[in-house]
C-alpha cells in the first residue's frame, strides 16, 4: 500500500506547452500517509527527494512514511536519506575530495577494477574562491598583483583542477578571480526548480545541495534546502552514496515588524545568531516565518541563512516567496523560468501561504525586528554579540579577564603598553591595545547584499568630503563576492570613495575571513610582538575564531561593512561612537559616526539606480573562460592522474594503501595513551590546519627542509592536497590549550610514559613507531567551525583512534566516522574533570563488537601511571547502521571502493 502510494505520486504537471513531470507529495496525504499540508516547508522538499529516489533498498518506503509524519513523530534514533541534486565544492575543500577521488582511481584499477567507475554521478561545481591572499592592498593594482601571485603559489593545484575538468564527468570548475562559491550559487549555479530528461519526459523537481563548506546554507535565503558536510561526506555524494540523518526537529522562527533605521541586515544576523546560540539549535532546521519576513530583501535573508553553523542549526531555511521570484528577475532570470518556479512551488504547497496558515514546528521563537541594534561579534566567537553602544566597555574588560574565563590576562601595567611607529610614508602613530590592525570588508556573508555594500560606500563617501583618512597602521582590503559588486559600487560612484580610505578591490576570493588576509606591515608586525599588544580586526565575515584571521591579531570582531570603515577611521575599538568623535574634519570641527551613517532612503536610492539584471547577465555570461590565465594552464591528460613525487601541493594520499580484500572485525582498542587533554568550544579550526604556516612550526620547517622558501609558504588551506604537509599542521593552531602541556599556547604536548615536551607533531610520530595507538579527551561542542576534513584526516594520520568529548558537532561527529576515529561521548553529567581524568592514563575501550548498535553504551578503562585503574561509561556516537558500516570498512572511502569492485 505505502510503496502503491509513493509510486503513485509521479504524475503529469500541467502548463507551459510541454510534457512536464513531476512528483506530487499531496497524494501521499491524500493515500493516508500523514498530515503532508502541515509539514515545514524544507521537510517537504526532502520528502520530495525521497519520493523521486525511492528505489525499496536506499529509499524505503518506510523511509518515506517517516519523513511524512515528521511533524507529529519523530525518532532519535531513526535516520533517513537524502540524494541531493548536486553537491557544490570550493578549491581547499574539493582539492583533497578530488585527490581522494584520483587516489581511489588508482585503488580501483590495483584491485582489478575500473577506474572510470569513479566518476561524479551527480552534478558537481566547484568554485575557486579560497586561493587569493591579501598580500596587497590599499593601491589600485592591488586586484592584479594579488591575482598574479595566486597563480604562481597555486599552479600545481590549478593544474590539477585542469586535468579534473578533462579526466572526469559531470565536473564545472569556477576559475579564480570569479567570485565566492556562495554568492556565485546565489547568482548563477542554482535554478530552484532543477529538471532532467528520464524516457523522454522532463521531470521536474526542487534543486537541492550539500556543499563542502558550512556555509552553503547561505542559499537557503533563496528557498533552496542544503548544507554543509565534510569533503569525506561529499564524496560519498559525488559517488552516488545516500546522505542518512535524523529527521531533524523543525524550530519556526516568527519575525515580525521591520528593522528601524540604522539597522542592518548584519546587525540582524549577528542578533539571530546570539538568540539561536542560547536558545540551542544545533542538529536542527530552523524556519524563518511570520509577516517580518515579507519586509527582507532576499539579500537580508541570505545574509542571516550563511550565519547557520554560527547559530549551530543545520539549515536557516527561508520559503520560497514573491520576493524570491523578485530576486530572480534581478539577476536575470527569465520570465518563463520565474513564472515556472512559482507554479511549480504552488502545485507542491511549497509557495509561503498567503493565508497566514503556518506549519507545525516542534517550537517558535519570535523577534520582533524593531529592536534590533547595531552590533558587534567577538572577539572570539561568533554567537558573542555585543552592542556597539557598550562596544569600548567590553572591549576594556574583556582584555582585563582571566585567560580562563576568555580573557586576555592583562594587567593594569600592561594596558599602558604603546609603541610609536613611523611608517614608510613617514606618518607617525602609536600603537596600543585594541587597534584596529586589520579592517576587512570580505566574506560571503555580507559582499552579497548590496544594501550593506552601498551603505558602506555612502558612509566612505561622506568621510572623504569631511577630509578624514584612517591611520596607516590600518590594513583595509575589500574581497568582493562577485564582480558584480565591483560594477554595482562604480555605477553609484562609490567605489572611488572607498579606495580614497584604502578599500580597493584585493582580489574576488574569501580572503580575510579563511585567514588569508596576508601579512600585515613589517613595522606594524614587529611592534605587536615585541609589545604584546592585543590589537584588533574589524571584518564583515562569519568567522573569528581564535587564530584564524590571523596569528599575530588576538581579537577578532564581526561587523557589518559600514562599521568596518567606521573602525577604520577611528583605528581602535575603544571608542565609544555616541560620545566620541571619529575624526575630525577640515576645519578641525568633531566628526561623529552619526554624521556619516546613511539614511534608509539614501541606501534604497543608490540601489535603485546601481543594482541591474544586466550587470548579473554581463558577469556570467562567460564566467567558465573568461580568465586567461586559467586557460593558458595546460592539463595533464588521461584517465589517471599523474602524481608527482616532488609536489609540495599534491601528493598521492595513504588512505587507501593498506585496503584489505576483507573487512575485518570491530576490536577493542587496548593501551591507548592521550594525545591532547582540550577544553569546551575547540573547534576544527583548532584541529585542522588553517590560516599561514609558521616558519618554526612542523610542516614550516618540512617545507624548509624541501627548499621552499618562507615566502613562498602559502597556506595550510592552499596545502590540503598535500597529507605530508597537513598532517604537520593538525592541532597546530597558535591559540589551542593542551591540558597536557600547561602554561601553554599551540600544537604542543607531553609525549609519555617519559613527560617529554615536545610538538603534537612529533609525539604522534614516536607513538606510532610504537604502534601505540592514541585518543583525544575534549569537553563541550567538540568540533564547531568550517575546517571539515582536515580535522578528521589530521588525526586521522596523527594516529587518533577515538575521540571522547561531552559532546560533538553534527558534520565533525560523521566525518570522524568517516576516516574511520570512533567517537565517543561522555554520558550525561560526567566529563573528564568529574571523573578525575588527567589526560596521564593508558584507555582501553570495553565493549567494541561486531554486534555494536546505534548509540550503545560501552565502557573505558582507565590506568593512572601507579597502575591504579577506574572504568567509566561513554556512549558510542555511531549514530546509525551506515556509520556502523563505515566504522567496521575504515571509512567511507573504504567502503565505497569495495562496493565499486564487488558490484
Amino acid at each position: 500500500m505505502l510503496e502503491q502510494a509513493i509510486r503513485a505520486a509521479a504524475t503529469a504537471f500541467p502548463g507551459h506547452g510541454q510534457d512536464y513531470r513531476y512528483y506530487r507529495i499531496q497524494a501521499l496525504e491524500e493515500a493516508g500517509m500523514g498530515k503532508i499540508s502541515s509539514l515545514p516547508y524544507c521537510m517537504k522538499i526532502l520528502l520530495e527527494a525521497a519520493v523521486r529516489e525511492f528505489d525499496g533498498v536506499t529509499v524505503t518506503a518506510e523511509h518515506v512514511r517517516k519523513l511524512a509524519n515528521s511533524a507529529i513523530e519523530r525518532d532519535p534514533n531513526e535516520e533517513v536519506p537524502f540524494k541531493p541534486t548536486r553537491v557544490l565544492l570550493h578549491d581547499t575543500t574539493g582539492l583533497p575530495a578530488l585527490v581522494d577521488l584520483a587516489a581511489m582511481r588508482e585503488t580501483v584499477q590495483t584491485i582489478g577494477g575500473d577506474p572510470s567507475r569513479v566518476n561524479p554521478l551527480i552534478p558537481v561545481d566547484l568554485v575557486v574562491d579560497h586561493s587569493v591572499m591579501v598580500d596587497y592592498f590599499g593601491t589600485s593594482d592591488a586586484l592584479a598583483l594579488n591575482q598574479q601571485k595566486e597563480f604562481e603559489r597555486n599552479f600545481e593545484r590549478f593544474r590539477f583542477f585542469r586535468w579534473v575538468q578533462n579526466a572526469f564527468q559531470n565536473v564545472r570548475i569556477i576559475p579564480p578571480a570569479s567570485g565566492i562559491m556562495h554568492q556565485i550559487n546565489m547568482e548563477y549555479l542554482s535554478t530552484v526548480v532543477a529538471s532532467k530528461e528520464v524516457d523522454g519526459v522532463t521531470v521536474l523537481y526542487p534543486d537541492s545541495l550539500v556543499g563542502t563548506d558550512s556555509h552553503t546554507t547561505m542559499i537557503n535565503g533563496l528557498g533552496i534546502v542544503a548544507w554543509g558536510v565534510g569533503g569525506i561526506e561529499a564524496e560519498a555524494a559525488i559517488l552516488g552514496q545516500p546522505l542518512y540523518f535524523v529527521a531533524p526537529e523543525v524550530v519556526g522562527f516568527r519575525l515580525t515588524g521591520s528593522l528601524p533605521e540604522g539597522a542592518t541586515a548584519t546587525d540582524l544576523a549577528l542578533t539571530v545568531t546570539h538568540l539561536l546560540r542560547k536558545k540551542g539549535v544545533v542538529g536542527k532546521f530552523v524556519e524563518f516565518i511570520g509577516p517580518g519576513v515579507s519586509t527582507m530583501s532576499l539579500a537580508d535573508r541570505a545574509t542571516i541563512a550563511n550565519m547557520a553553523p554560527e547559530y549551530g542549526a543545520t539549515m536557516g531555511y527561508f520559503p520560497v516567496d514573491a520576493e524570491t521570484l523578485n530576486y530572480l528577475r534581478m539577476i536575470g532570470h527569465t520570465e518563463e523560468h520565474v513564472a515556472l518556479i512559482e507554479a511549480y512551488y504552488r502545485a507542491q504547497g511549497m509557495f509561503v501561504s498567503e493565508n497566514g496558515e503556518e506549519p507545525v514546528y516542534t517550537d517558535v521563537i519570535e523577534l520582533d525586528l524593531s529592536t534590533v541594534v547595531p552590533s558587534l561579534a567577538g572577539p572570539k566567537r561568533p554567537q558573542d554579540q555585543v552592542p556597539l553602544s557598550i562596544m569600548k566597555q567590553a572591549f576594556e574588560e574583556i582584555v582585563r579577564a582571566p585567560i580562563d574565563q576568555g580573557g586576555y590576562g592583562l594587567s593594569e601595567s600592561d594596558l599602558i603598553k604603546s609603541s610609536h611607529l613611523t611608517h614608510p610614508s613617514g606618518e607617525k602613530t602609536a600603537l596600543r591595545h585594541g587597534a584596529v590592525v586589520l579592517a576587512a570588508i570580505t566574506s560571503c556573508t555580507n559582499t552579497s547584499n548590496p544594501s550593506v555594500l552601498i551603505c558602506a560606500g555612502l558612509l566612505a563617501k561622506k568621510a572623504v568630503e569631511k577630509g578624514l583618512k584612517k591611520p596607516a597602521y590600518v590594513k583595509t582590503s575589500l574581497t568582493p563576492g562577485s564582480r558584480v559588486v565591483t560594477d554595482y559600487l562604480n555605477e553609484s560612484g562609490l567605489s572611488k570613495s572607498l579606495e580614497a580610505l584604502g578599500f580597493h578591490v584585493a582580489g574576488y576570493g574569501c580572503a580575510t575571513c579563511i585567514g588569508n588576509s596576508g601579512p600585515l606591515p613589517a613595522e606594524v608586525s614587529q611592534a605587536i610582538v615585541e609589545h604584546d599588544l592585543v590589537t584588533a580586526a574589524v571584518l564583515s565575515g562569519n568567522r573569528n575564531f581564535e587564530g584564524r584571521i590571523h596569528p599575530q591579531v588576538k581579537a577578532n570582531y564581526l561587523a557589518s561593512p559600514p562599521l568596518v570603515v567606521a573602525y577604520a577611521l577611528a583605528g581602535t575599538v575603544t571608542i565609544d561612537f555616541a560620545t566620541e568623535p571619529i575624526g575630525y574634519d577640515q576645519e578641525g570641527q568633531p566628526v561623529f559616526l552619526k554624521d556619516l551613517w546613511p539614511s534608509a532612503a539614501e541606501i534604497r536610492e543608490g540601489m535603485a539606480h546601481a543594482v541591474r539584471p544586466e550587470l548579473f547577465r554581463k558577469s556570467y555570461q562567460n564566467v567558465l573562460s573568461a580568465n586567461e590565465q586559467w586557460n593558458a594552464i595546460a592539463p595533464p591528460l588521461g584517465q589517471l592522474y599523474e602524481w608527482d613525487a616532488d609536489s609540495t601541493y599534491i601528493q598521492q594520499p595513504p588512505f587507501l594503501s593498506d585496503l584489505a580484500s576483507e573487512v575485518s572485525d570491530i576490536q577493542e582498542i587496548t593501551s591507548a595513551r592521550v594525545l591532547a587533554y582540550l577544553g569546551d568550544s575547540v573547534t576544527t579550526d583548532h584541529a585542522s590546519p588553517s590560516g599561514s604556516i609558521l616558519p618554526k612550526s612542523p610542516a614550516g620547517r618540512y617545507l624548509q627542509s624541501l627548499g621552499v622558501g618562507v615566502e613562498d609558504f602559502n597556506s595550510y588551506p592552499s596545502r590540503r592536497g598535500n597529507h605530508l604537509v597537513m598532517v604537520r599542521g593538525a592541532f597546530a593552531n597558535p591559540r589551542i590549550r593542551n591540558k597536557l602541556a600547561p602554561g601553554s599556547e599551540g600544537g604542543v604536548t607531553t609525549y609519555f610514559p617519559r613527560e617529554e615536551v615536545m610538538t603534537i607533531y612529533d609525539a604522534s610520530v614516536r607513538y606510532q613507531a610504537e604502534d601505540v595507538p592514541l585518543a583525544i579527551i575534549a569537553g563541550k561542542e567538540y568540533g564547531t567551525g568550517s575546517s571539515r576534513d582536515w580535522a578528521a584526516k589530521g588525526p586521522y594520520l596523527l594516529g587518533v583512534k577515538f575521540i571522547i568529548a561531552e559532546s560533538f558537532e553534527r558534520i565533525h561527529r560523521s566525518n570522524l566516522v568517516g576516516m574511520g576515529i570512533l567517537p565517543l561521548q561522555f554520558v550525561s553529567g560526567t566529563s573528564a574533570a568529574s571523573l578525575g581524568i588527567t589526560g596521564h592514563e593508558s584507555l582501553e575501550t570495553i565493549g567494541l563488537q561486531n554486534d555494536l548498535k546505534p548509540g550503545q553504551t560501552i565502557q573505558v578503562k582507565a590506568t593512572r601511571p601507579d597502575k591504579s585503574s577506574f572504568l567509566f561509561d561513554v556512549i558510542v556516537r555511531l549514530d546509525n547502521v551506515v556509520d556502523i558500516a563505515y566504522y567496521r570498512n575504515g571509512g567511507i572511502m573504504q567502503t565505497v571502493v569495495r562496493r565499486l569492485v564487488l558490484d
